[in-house]
């Protein structure tokens, strides 16, 4: 709640728009933590991108004769998994999956989530409380619950997973989406635009999705680490991505059993989970509080 209101806190007038984007980069640019959050996550996709390139072995290759080699082996910096397989190469590559299955559904999450809540809240009345209200239907389901639910229903793999996670997210993307645009729809510039003859799609497009898309934007990237422990805690539980594919939380399942063994090994995957769900808090928190106004 607190997130939808800072997010509704951040409307402003299209006018000035130049300016505005100016200064928002500008107070930006001054966070350090929001920018060191955002050079981690740049890291992370190049290193997703560049996998092929930068991985130092294959990691679909194991042998058994090398299993839970433990970090700073010759050869494997950070050991190996147990099957044999080189651990750096499967969590540079297991960034492709991770980073897949957390940023797919939530940009998905937002083109639906926002156009349902920017037609509720700019029609308002009847259609606003019926939408809403199914709507909140699902907030009767806690969030991880009601993913393990789908993904079951659906099936493991990576498709149903994602879809799975989809439904998650459109109902605060939503949310959000029809607050924002309650509050925009009642400005003078809105209603001098209707009074003046223009259609509601043309209303909504140069009035309304200039002021409301931004706030939605911030509070779509604060879910993205949410969906990122999500699908791993999916394809820790056998609902995600299937083996042998290198995803961090698949990689926590499979280490779980040598946990006593090589901990430190067992671990490294748990903590680029962390890291990652860490970066992407901290950049939303960076980009909310550059788009505030009243900063």
């Amino acid at each position: 709640m607190a997130l939808m209101i800072d997010a509704v806190a951040t409307v402003r007038p299209i006018e000035g728009s130049e300016g505005y984007w100016i200064s928002v980069l500008r107070r930006f640019a001054k966070n350090k933590v929001a920018v060191l959050a955002g050079l981690v996550i740049l890291a992370l996709l190049l290193m997703a991108i560049f996998a092929p390139v930068i991985a130092p072995a294959d990691p679909y290759r194991g042998m058994t004769l090398r299993r839970l080699r433990p970090i700073g082996t010759d050869g494997f910096p950070l050991g190996t998994d147990e099957l044999g397989r080189d651990m750096l190469s499967r969590l540079i590559f297991g960034a492709r999956m991770s980073l897949q299955m957390g940023v797919t559904p939530v940009l998905m999450a937002f083109g639906i989530g926002s156009v349902i809540g920017i037609v509720a809240g700019y029609i308002g009345g009847k259609t606003n409380t019926v939408t809403m209200r199914t709507i909140d239907v699902f907030y009767a389901f806690p969030s991880v619950l009601l993913a393990v639910a789908l993904s079951g229903a659906l099936g493991a793999g990576l498709t149903n997973a994602l879809v799975s996670l989809t439904v998650v997210f459109v109902p605060p993307i939503a949310r959000v989406a029809e607050a924002v645009t309650t509050q925009v729809r009642t400005r003078d510039y809105v209603e001098a635009a209707r009074a003046s003859g223009a259609g509601a799609l043309t209303i909504i497009r140069v009035h309304v999705l200039g002021n409301v898309l931004g706030p939605i934007f911030v509070y779509a990237t604060s879910l993205i680490s949410v969906s990122m422990i999500l699908a791993s805690g999916l394809s820790f539980l056998g609902l995600g991505v299937r083996p042998p594919e290198p995803e961090w939380g698949l990689m926590l399942n499979t280490l779980r059993t040598a946990i006593y063994v090589q901990p430190w090994v067992a671990a490294l995957p748990g903590a680029m989970i962390f890291i990652t769900s860490i970066a992407f808090n901290l950049l939303s928190d960076g980009l909310r509080s550059a788009m505030d106004v009243k900063q």
